[in-house]
C-alpha cells in the first residue's frame, strides 16, 4: 500500500478554499497511484479555529466539506481528514476534534481526540469533549491507529497533565501502522522535541508512523510542517521540508520490509530557522489578509534594518516601502545607513523629515506644560509624529505598517504607544535584541544586505542628543539572559537570584517587565518563534501587583 502525506497550509474558515487544495492534493496522490492520503489535524477548517467554534454553523459547514471531500474521492483513494464534529451525547462539550477516514464516498471510520491541551496557546478543552474509546480500522488489509497532534504525547502515561494514554489503548489491538494529524506549532527547538516523541513512540510500540504536520502561518503562530514518516525501529525514513508545502508518497510495504531508503534528517540551526519562521509568517498574514505592500519606519537601527529584509524577502523588495524621518537628533549616519540598505535591496523610500511638525507640537503644548523641564515626554512626541506619518500612508495606499519593536523592548516597555508601537503585524516582538543581530547574520550570510555600520553602532533611538538605550537600561547582554529566564523559563525572584544575578537588577527588571503589561496589550500581535512569546501563550493581569 502506498500512503501520501499532504502538508498543506490552510486559510481558517475558507471552506471552499479549502475543498479545492484537498481535492488537488488528492489529484497528485492519485497520479502517484496512492492507495491513502493524510491530511493534518482540523485540515477541512484550519487550526486554531479558535472562537469560530461556537457557532454551530461552522462545524456544520465544515462537516458539509467532509462529505463534499468523501464523494470526491468516492472509488479513487481513502483520505484521512481533520474537522470539528459535533457531539450527540447530553454530556460534555458539543465538539469533538475529529479525524474521518473517508473511503467509498462516506465516513467510515471516525477518531476523536483524547488528549487536549490546555497550556501555552491551546485552549482546546475550551471546545472539545477528549475522547474515552479507541478502536483502530482496517484499511485494504492494513489495521490503522488513528492519533490527533497531543494523543501521541504521553508515552507510557508518563505525562503528569493526562491520565490516559491513547496509543497505550489503541496498541492492545495489533495496529501494523499509527498515522498521526497535526497542528504542532513551531518553535526554534520544537522540531527536535517533535522528532524525538514521534521516535519514541516507533519504539515503544514497535510500529511504523506517519505524521501529517499542518505548514504555515496563522497570524501570530506558525506552523512548520516538517512531517515524518518513521518505521518500527524509530529510523527516520522521511523529513518533510520545513516551511512550505508539499504532497510526498510513502510505500509502506518497503518500510515494513526494511526496504526503503533511510534520510537523514535536515538541519535546525535556530537563527535560520527563525528567518524562515518570520518571512513565512509576513507573506501568509499579508496574503491572508488581501494586502501585497507593506511600510516600515527606517530608523538607521538594526531592528528596523532587519524588519525591511524580512519583509523584502517575504513580499519582495518592491512591495516594502521605507520611510525614513529624521529629526533634529538624527545622527547623519542613521541617514546614510539606511539609504545604503535600501539601495541594497533595490526597494523604495521616502524622506519625511519630522522637525517642524515636532517644533509646531512644541509651540502648541509649551503653554501648557507649565514651565516643567523637557523629559520624556516631548520624546514620546517625535515616536507618536512619525507614527501619524505612517500610518497616514498606510491608509492612503493600503500599506500594512510593520511594527520593529524587539522582545527584549516589549519586555520592559521601552517603546511609545501609540508611537513606534504601532503596526499591523510585530515582526520582532518575539527575539531577543541579542538575537536580532544573529538573525542579521543569517541574511547577511551570501552577501551584505543590512550595512556592517548598523551591526556595530550602539542601540539608540535617537529622541534626544547622545541618547543610548543603555541609558535606560542594563547592557542587552545582561538583559536578554534575565528576561529569558524571567519569561522563557518562568524563575522567580529568588531563583533569579539564586541563579547570580544581581538582586537590585533583578527587582528592577521584574518590575518594568509586569509594569508593561498594559502595553502590551495595545500593540500588534507578534510573530511567535520561542516556546514562551508574548500574547495568547502569556496571560497575565494587567494591574497585578506582584513585583510592584
Amino acid at each position: 500500500m502506498k500512503i501520501a502525506i499532504a502538508q498543506l497550509n490552510p486559510f481558517i474558515g475558507d471552506f471552499e478554499g479549502t475543498y479545492k487544495n484537498i481535492t488537488n492534493a488528492i489529484n497528485t496522490a492519485i497520479t502517484g497511484n496512492a492507495d491513502l492520503i493524510v491530511f493534518p489535524e482540523l485540515s477541512v477548517c484550519g487550526y486554531p479555529t479558535r472562537d469560530f467554534l461556537d457557532y454551530k454553523h461552522f462545524t456544520k459547514v465544515a462537516l458539509q466539506t467532509v462529505d463534499r471531500i468523501a464523494q470526491y474521492a468516492n472509488g479513487k483513494i481513502g483520505v484521512i481528514v481533520g474537522s470539528p464534529s459535533f457531539n450527540t451525547n447530553i454530556q460534555g462539550k458539543d465538539l469533538y476534534n475529529s479525524a474521518f477516514l473517508l473511503d467509498g464516498g462516506k465516513i467510515i471510520h471516525t477518531t476523536n481526540k483524547a488528549l487536549l491541551p490546555t497550556y501555552d496557546i491551546f485552549d482546546e478543552y475550551r471546545y472539545f469533549e477528549p475522547a474515552t474509546e479507541f478502536s483502530t480500522v482496517e484499511y485494504n488489509g492494513i489495521k490503522i491507529a488513528i492519533t490527533i497532534c497531543e494523543d501521541i504525547w504521553n508515552i507510557g502515561n508518563e505525562n503528569p497533565l493526562y491520565t490516559v494514554c491513547p496509543m497505550d489503548e489503541l496498541a492492545k489491538q495489533g495496529p501494523d501502522i499509527m498515522i498521526n494529524l497535526s497542528a504542532s506549532p513551531f518553535t526554534y527547538n520544537h522540531a527536535v522535541e517533535r522528532i524525538d516523541i514521534v521516535k519514541a513512540n516507533a519504539l515503544r510500540y514497535k510500529t511504523p508512523i506517519f505524521y501529517a504536520n499542518q505548514v504555515g502561518a496563522q497570524t501570530d503562530i506558525i506552523f512548520d510542517g516538517g512531517s515524518l514518516v518513521v518505521d518500527k525501529q524509530g529510523n527516520i525514513i522521511r523529513e518533510m521540508p520545513y516551511f512550505e508545502e508539499c504532497i510526498e508518497i510513502f510505500d509502506l510495504n518497503k518500510i515494513q520490509n526494511g526496504n526503503h531508503p533511510i534520510s537523514a534528517q535536515q538541519p535546525k540551526e535556530k537563527y535560520q530557522l527563525i528567518k524562515d519562521a518570520i518571512v513565512i509568517g509576513i507573506k501568509d498574514y499579508f496574503k491572508k489578509l488581501g494586502f501585497k505592500k507593506a511600510i516600515v519606519g527606517l530608523s538607521g537601527g538594526v531592528d528596523s534594518a532587519l524588519t525591511v529584509a524580512l519583509a523584502s524577502e517575504a513580499l519582495g523588495s518592491e512591495n516594502v516601502l521605507s520611510v525614513l524621518m529624521p529629526s533634529q537628533y538624527s545622527s547623519n549616519h542613521s541617514v546614510d545607513d539606511s539609504m545604503e540598505l535600501v539601495k541594497n535591496l533595490n526597494s523604495p523610500y521616502k524622506i519625511i523629515p519630522i522637525k517642524d511638525v515636532y517644533d509646531a507640537y512644541e509651540k502648541m503644548l509649551n503653554p501648557h506644560f507649565e514651565n516643567l523641564p523637557p523629559n520624556v515626554t516631548e520624546e514620546n512626541i517625535q515616536a507618536r509624529i512619525r507614527g501619524n506619518y505612517l500610518m497616514a500612508l498606510s491608509n492612503k495606499f493600503g500599506y500594512i505598517l510593520l511594527n520593529t519593536t524587539n522582545k527584549s523592548e516589549a519586555a520592559v516597555g521601552y517603546g511609545t504607544l501609540y508611537g513606534d508601537l504601532c503596526g499591523g503585524i510585530g515582526v520582532l516582538g518575539d527575539v531577543y535584541k541579542t538575537e536580532v543581530y544573529k538573525v542579521c547574520e543569517v541574511i547577511n550570510k551570501e552577501k551584505t544586505i543590512i550595512p556592517t555600520h548598523i551591526l556595530h553602532k550602539a542601540p539608540s533611538a535617537e529622541l534626544r542628543p547622545g541618547q543610548k538605550d543603555s541609558d535606560s537600561l542594563p547592557e542587552y547582554s545582561i538583559l536578554d539572559p534575565l528576561l529569558y529566564d524571567y519569561i522563557e523559563n518562568e524563575l522567580g525572584l529568588d531563583e533569579l537570584i539564586e541563579k547570580g544575578y544581581e538582586p537590585a537588577l533583578v527587582q528592577r527588571i521584574l518590575k518594568m517587565v509586569n509594569r508593561a503589561e498594559f502595553k502590551r496589550y495595545q500593540t500588534p500581535p507578534m510573530i511567535r518563534v520561542s516556546q514562551k512569546a508574548f500574547g495568547m501563550g502569556r496571560r497575565l493581569p494587567i494591574v497585578g501587583k506582584y513585583l510592584d
